[in-house]
């Protein structure tokens, strides 16, 4: 072969191997972020109805609408409540006021849909994609359910309002807040009895998150714009926190003004949301009691937020999408059809080719659980 012939050949695999180095998930798994819609109540405006999947590594491009259940009986789509995933398993579960579904992660289909006494909440998934523990509608109790046949094996009855619900990282305690209490209910998932209460807080609990280690809880309280802390350890309020430069008014939905908090997961920060100003606020973790540092406007009234795996992006519920480093926007989602996309119940997904090998939280949970 001639010089020319050989070093046009090279040229042209330097430039393969170039595109594709760059080119989206060609290091590392394919992350793809997992969105139930109706997510903001039953709004379809937001997203219409289905599980709309995004490419994380792609500009969070719209990949595809998967079909689900949760449907009245006159056919209308009723609101998600909440979202959960296991790769052990293979497996993605979505709750509504009525019913708790499962879908296959590699095949999309339906595997079932349940009702269940009191209808369902927000749910909590354990790591080893075993358990669910499942709050009723604002009821008095929380179903054990085995996460492979949907099946109740336990039941607890704080009489709290069940609502939202945090497994811990290392599955030995589950974390049951709801929205009549001012405690957060902790539960000892080996015997699947109350273990203990944190608090009181200054309020009804809303949206909360723990950190790694669970020697810490941060909670979202009724009629403050801000978050309390909590010792896991002691069951002692620690801290009330304060968004500082901001008033707290009206707001559309939750009737509280900080509905959503998240811990980055190195846990060096502190995110809570501002429905009033259409905010989220941040603050720096590494000092007690965590100080505000940086306010970021998104495009809607936000309800929640959570963070990639990576803690390099997080998703308040508006659809916008922030890089961390920077605080700016740099995506947003928009579905098949280029409508916003907007939810309260989303979780990051990581697959090997089609095998899923890590799922996220929809909770912004810490993930720092060494020394």
């Amino acid at each position: 072969m001639r010089r020319p012939m050989r070093l046009a050949l090279l040229l042209g695999l330097v430039l393969v191997a170039a595109l594709a180095s760059s080119s989206p998930g060609a290091e590392g798994p394919r992350r793809l972020l997992y969105v139930a819609s109706p997510g903001i109540r039953n709004d379809l405006a937001y997203g219409g109805h289905g599980l709309l999947v995004f490419d994380i590594d792609d500009g969070h491009r719209f990949v595809r609408r998967i079909p689900i259940g949760g449907l009245d009986d006159d056919g209308t789509p009723i609101n998600v409540k909440g979202i959960c995933a296991s790769a052990e398993t293979d497996r993605i579960y979505i709750s509504t006021i009525k019913t708790l579904m499962c879908l296959d992660l590699k095949t999309d289909q339906l595997l079932w849909e349940l009702p269940y006494e009191g209808g369902c909440d927000r749910m909590a998934l354990s790591p080893d994609g075993s358990t669910i523990y499942l709050p009723s509608f604002e009821k008095e109790h929380w179903h054990v359910v085995d996460a492979m046949s949907g099946e109740v094996i336990a039941r607890i009855v704080p009489n709290s309002g069940a609502h939202n619900t945090v497994y811990g990282l290392d599955g030995s305690f589950a974390y049951l807040a709801g929205l009549r209490s001012p405690l957060l209910t902790v539960a000892d998932t080996s015997s699947h009895t109350v273990s203990k209460t944190v608090g009181p807080f200054a309020g009804s609990i809303r949206p909360f998150t723990v950190n790694g280690r669970q020697t810490r809880c941060y909670v979202c309280v009724n009629d403050l714009l801000g978050f309390e802390i909590g010792d896991l350890t002691t069951g002692e309020k620690l801290a009330r926190v304060e968004v500082q430069g901001f008033e707290k008014g009206p707001v559309k939905r939750h009737g509280c003004p900080s509905h959503g908090i998240g811990l980055t997961p190195d846990e060096s920060e502190v995110w809570v949301v501002d429905a009033t100003n259409q905010r989220v606020h941040i603050f720096d973790n590494t000092t007690f009691p965590p100080t505000q540092v940086e306010s970021i406007a998104v495009r809607d009234e936000p309800g929640w937020i959570t963070f990639s795996l990576d803690g390099t992006i997080a998703w308040p519920s508006t659809g916008d999408v922030i890089d961390v480093a920077s605080r700016t926007i740099i995506a947003r989602l928009t579905d098949e059809e280029g409508r916003p996309v907007m939810s309260e119940k989303l979780v990051e997904i990581q697959f090997e080719g089609d095998e899923p090998v890590r799922a996220g939280d929809q909770f912004g949970l810490g993930r720092v659980t060494g020394e």
